[in-house]
């Protein structure tokens, strides 16, 4: 019985201990790296891994080149830049645009670490009425320019929201800015690491019927890079 007892403990654990490594190399995992050439210049984002959904999906048509010759086709200054509208490419001049995309949506990955500050990279949606389990686009997504909040507009902010904002939150809204409104509501699943002056330059741009920028700003290609 003693020999039964030591060899089921053991076994227990090699199996606790696979656990913990397989869990530990999870969450080592390398974060997957995107060059955004613009026609504007270059944006390096980086994918977070704890929401694999999105991000799998985001390399998956990075790398069937799904992207070239997308436009930015709503742009609103200190609010945020999208694109991934596959419907915008060779698009007329004041031609609609926004409904485009592949035939299927992804679920909400909603984490609290994960919030709308300046240079997030999100995914864009249909609306609540006809979207209430907040869905992702396929393939639509925006970046975050946003504005800075000062106390005031936190309190406020949160009052709408019915939502009290971290510490976390709170010192990024403040200092480097963002749109906290939507924190809770679109899936953020990503992040500027260079190239935020493009996203500002990209925001500054005059745009005109649908909030669609004058003159074309196009992704010129998409490319996962190790650094």
């Amino acid at each position: 019985m003693k020999m039964k007892n030591i060899f089921s403990i053991s076994i227990i654990a090699i199996f606790t201990l696979i656990f913990v490594n397989c869990n530990a190399q999870k969450k080592a995992e390398k974060e997957k790296l995107v060059l955004i050439e613009t026609s504007q210049g270059t944006i390096k984002i980086k994918l977070y891994n704890d929401t694999p959904l999105h991000r799998d999906n985001f390399l998956k048509l990075v790398n069937e080149k799904y992207y070239e010759n997308v436009l930015f086709h709503r742009v609103i200054k200190n609010f945020m830049i999208q694109s991934g509208d596959p419907n915008s490419k060779n698009a007329k001049p004041d031609e609609m645009l926004g409904n485009g995309g592949p035939d299927y949506t992804i679920e909400a990955e909603f984490r609290t670490n994960r919030f709308h500050k300046k240079g997030v990279l999100a995914a864009a949606r249909l609306g609540d009425q006809q979207n209430p389990e907040k869905r992702s686009s396929g393939s639509q997504f925006y970046i975050v320019q946003g504005e800075i909040f000062d106390d005031a507009k936190i309190e406020l902010i949160e009052k709408r929201t019915n939502k009290k904002l971290t510490t976390e939150q709170k010192e990024a809204y403040k200092t480097i800015g963002g749109t906290p409104h939507l924190d809770g509501a679109y899936t953020v699943f990503g992040e500027v690491i260079s190239g935020i002056e493009i996203v500002d330059l990209i925001a500054s741009e005059k745009t005109g019927k649908g909030d669609r920028p004058v003159e074309d700003i196009k992704i010129i290609s998409m490319k996962v890079v190790k650094k």
